[in-house]
């Protein structure tokens, strides 16, 4: 459906009525397992010389809407869905890594992405070195023969830093490994990374792609683009797979090559699918996603002009501020909008964000973003909490730190919400 806009895809790309009863919303496939045709057509389905559903830990109808979409809306040439975004995270890595290699990640990361990368995935052996999401250069320096990939997030989270993706594209070209790109702030309506040499996408589809709070998910996006063979380092991807009777991936299937190594391999055998509820709500939360963007941006560019002019706001970091860093980024990369979720200090500093959070009644005080309501955070006692304080400020979650996520209520309730905590 490539010839379609962005908002036709939103609401169209994977779907069609179904053939079975004209239903012309998506059913939910609420199944475990599918019947096969005969001995035959079983057999080349697990040999991967056919695709069609087998088992809804692999594939399900409902779940392939959700990949296609999110696939189509971000130009890439395939899509896994997973059961939240951490799973989609461990699935890309469980891909790309072997014991003893590294990856360099972007220091300016979700908490949890911290917590995954530096600890847990030191249980398989895989390494981490971290580096300056507003430095390419410190990309660069990282980089040593055991690097097997970047991770930095498009707009990251807390601190809404924009990342020069086209920057660190280069970086990772110029190193042999493949960017990977959490695009779940910013989605595809405000920034599609394949477009600036991104290779991998992945996103928290909890989030702004379902945008109603309702359900778990997390989606992999391919870019069909990266050459896997030309290292040997990519030994998943390259070499005979004894499961698959000595198939080669990337020989076999080429541009889509990644996401099918990842569905029949690290998902098989790690097992973290999406239900196909959750699927089904997700995918239809996209039907609305430019609608909910544009407002989310609007209403969030609102919020942050009036708490830069508080009397008890010290700071506000919003790349849709003029005088903000990543102001220029913001123009290059995502001119319709910097995102809804930026933080603020408060000058009271640590108690003060504590008083915040209490004392609002519109806003939800809760560890989530992307809702069509108006959440906030205190990172540094909540989302945060694991890290070392020097770690949270690096990150972005210092101690007088406040994380909102704006909605799309009312602007002007909002911020009269804003003021009467404050005023507390």
């Amino acid at each position: 459906m490539a010839e379609y806009g962005f908002n036709t895809l939103a609401v169209h790309a994977g779907a069609q009525p179904d053939p079975a009863t004209g239903a012309r919303a998506t059913p939910i496939y609420q199944t475990t397992a599918f019947v096969f045709e005969n001995s035959d057509q079983a057999a080349a389905l697990f040999n991967l010389q056919v695709f069609g559903n087998i088992y809804t830990r692999l594939m399900n109808p409902t779940t392939a809407v959700l990949e296609e979409r999110v696939a189509a809306l971000e130009n890439g040439t395939a899509g896994l869905a997973a059961a939240s975004g951490h799973a989609a995270q461990a699935l890309v890595f469980q891909t790309i890594m072997e014991p003893g290699c590294e990856f360099i990640a972007a220091r300016q990361l979700y908490g949890g992405s911290i917590n995954q990368f530096a600890h847990s995935f030191a249980k398989y052996d895989w390494r981490v070195k971290w580096a300056d999401a507003t430095d390419p250069s410190s990309f660069a320096a990282a980089v040593t023969d055991k690097t097997r990939a970047i991770f930095i997030e498009s707009i990251a989270n807390p601190g809404g830093v924009i990342s020069d993706i086209e920057a660190i594209a280069k970086v990772a070209a110029d190193a042999g490994v493949p960017l990977i790109v959490d695009n779940t702030l910013a989605t595809p309506y405000l920034i599609k990374p394949l477009e600036y040499g991104a290779d991998i996408i992945v996103h928290s589809a909890t989030k702004f792609l379902g945008g109603h709070g309702n359900s778990m998910g997390g989606v992999i996006v391919e870019g069909g683009k990266f050459d896997w063979a030309k290292s040997g380092n990519y030994k998943t991807m390259t070499d005979p797979n004894p499961s698959y009777h000595g198939l080669r991936f990337f020989e076999t299937f080429g541009d889509f090559a990644f996401c099918i190594a990842t569905r029949v391999m690290a998902l098989r055998d790690l097992g973290p699918a999406i239900s196909p509820m959750n699927a089904f709500l997700i995918q239809t939360g996209i039907e609305t996603l430019p609608l909910r963007m544009q407002r989310h941006c609007d209403n969030a560019l609102k919020v942050a002009k009036h708490l830069a002019t508080h009397p008890k706001v010290a700071w506000v970091s919003y790349a849709g501020l003029e005088n903000h860093p990543a102001y220029a980024l913001h123009q290059k990369y995502c001119p319709k909008g910097a995102g809804a979720v930026f933080t603020f200090g408060l000058k009271g500093g640590y108690e003060a964000g504590v008083k915040l959070v209490d004392n609002v009644r519109l806003f939800s005080h809760l560890a989530n973003i992307g809702d069509t309501r108006s959440l906030i955070i205190h990172p540094a006692s909540t989302t945060h909490r694991q890290l070392s304080e020097e770690d949270r400020v690096k990150s972005g979650a210092g101690p007088d730190v406040v994380r909102l996520s704006i909605g799309i209520e009312d602007a002007a309730d909002i911020t009269a919400d804003l003021d009467q905590a404050l005023a507390v």
